[in-house]
């Protein structure tokens, strides 16, 4: 598994690491388990001290750290300093929450003989996480700040196309205080996740990435008897009612399908609009489309950056001619993107029929399907027909109403009046093949904890 840094946009070689020997991940699991049982007795104080360290130390050197972004991934430099930002709130919301959140419950109990039953929320002990290469730092973040808090340790094994990305997290928890072991970044094989999945001191398996992916480590960790959450692949629909703004709407539809070069399992991948404001979206969508400009992710004034690999864009160029060939119809949009880089035309699919298997697929990249729905009713159920259920948007001039359908669209996640999102303080999950599993708040602390009850019962036994 070749762990190398190629810059998406001139292809370049920067560096290249060596796999992790078996011995290095033997190594990792014993540090791992060993920090765990001093970690576990570590206070809340101590470890929100660290974890405000390193919140601390991604501000101080934000600039620094987003360059490792964009060299890496492609991703432009000003939402790279965005994703430095936003993976120290999440460190500085279990700073202030997770102590609050993992306090011991007193249960309700029915009578009074039962006793005084408690739920107290204990740490498991070493995770593995399998994280993707989108967002290098707040996969990790998401993960890693609320296991910490719960007293858990983690081995991360990083995408193969951002080992550099990966190595700067380490270091920066081990700037931060970090113990020894409590976090360990492995240039791990498949054989050695496997081997690690099954070994009996770990105790649970966090994988972001694809439904290939999550297949197989699902499976593994299944036959380990290993709890894990997968969060998967997404084609948000974008639903777009007749009362909506629709200069607001297209602005917000441009940016959502868009960010991050459109990888992201939460872009809005499906726009599927009432047919009385059908044709004007589109018109207006097209031109909000035509208006980006690929190039150099470092420039500024680029708003459309390259693929993360030649790989990546060769994929889905691919899948666009599958789908045009299965009856889809397909316009290519703006000015020509460079040459030079991983970049794919944005491109607009209409006449995606049912019978067109690509309506069902996810598009990971500048491509954005089209639906015209007869009606509200049509527009959710052309909504909830994919296989995937991770996040999704309705526009509409009445938010309560927004509020009603959103209500009725099969997901984990759905904004009104706004592309799906991530926050530190909003939880992030889905449903059907987008995965199971939530991840941050206290729903994402307590998905590797022993939820234990102490019942205290004091009454005489009788025979």
């Amino acid at each position: 598994m070749a762990y190398a840094t190629i810059n998406p946009y001139t292809g370049e070689t920067v560096a290249t690491f060596p796999d992790a020997t078996d011995a290095e991940a033997k190594a990792a699991l014993d540090k791992a388990d060993a920090a765990f049982h001093t970690w576990r007795e570590t206070s809340f104080a101590e470890r929100g001290r660290i974890l405000q360290n390193a919140a601390d130390l991604l501000r101080r050197d934000s600039d620094a750290y987003a360059k490792l972004l964009t060299l890496e991934m492609g991703k432009l430099f000003a939402e790279a300093k965005a994703e430095v930002e936003l993976s120290a709130k999440i460190f500085e919301y279990y700073v202030r929450h997770a102590e609050a959140l993992l306090k011991p419950e007193k249960l309700p109990v029915l009578d009074p003989a039962e006793g005084e039953a408690v739920l107290v929320h204990e740490p498991l002990g070493v995770l593995v996480a399998i994280e993707p290469w989108n967002f290098p730092y707040y996969q990790i973040a998401r993960i890693l700040a609320p296991q910490l808090s719960a007293g858990n340790t983690l081995i991360l094994k990083h995408a193969s196309n951002v080992p550099q990305s990966a190595a700067a997290f380490e270091k920066l928890m081990s700037e931060a205080g970090l113990p020894e072991g409590c976090f360990k970044n492995l240039y791990a094989t498949r054989d050695q996740i496997k081997m690690i999945i099954n070994d009996p001191r770990v105790h649970g398996v966090a994988l972001t990435g694809s439904e290939a992916a999550g297949s197989i480590i699902a499976a593994e960790a299944g036959k380990a008897l290993k709890k894990s959450t997968m969060e998967l692949g997404g084609a948000d629909a974008f639903v777009v009612l007749k009362d909506a703004d629709l200069k607001k709407t297209i602005d917000w539809a441009v940016f959502g399908r868009h960010w991050n070069g459109g990888q992201v399992c939460v872009s809005s991948k499906r726009m599927i609009v009432v047919d009385e404001v059908y044709d004007a979206f589109l018109d207006g969508y097209r031109k909000g489309v035509a208006r980006l400009i690929a190039g150099d992710p470092f420039d500024p004034k680029t708003t459309l950056a390259p693929l993360s690999s030649q790989k990546a864009a060769d994929d889905i160029k691919e899948q666009i001619r599958k789908a045009v060939s299965y009856g889809a119809k397909a316009e290519e949009v703006g000015l020509p993107v460079p040459n030079q880089g991983a970049f794919v035309q944005p491109t607009i699919l209409t006449d995606v029929g049912e019978a067109n298997p690509a309506r069902y697929w996810e598009f990971f990249g500048p491509v954005s399907m089209l639906f015209r729905a007869r009606d509200e009713d049509d527009a959710v159920r052309i909504a909830n027909d994919s296989p995937f259920g991770l996040g999704g948007s309705v526009f509409t001039a009445d938010e309560q109403h927004g509020f009603k359908v959103a209500k009725r669209i099969s997901t984990g996640m759905v904004f009104v009046n706004h592309p799906t999102k991530v926050e530190a303080d909003l939880p992030f999950g889905g449903i059907r093949r987008s995965g199971y599993g939530r991840e941050l708040l206290g729903i994402g602390l307590k998905e590797f904890v022993n939820h234990k009850l102490i019942d205290v019962v004091d009454i005489e036994a009788h025979f």
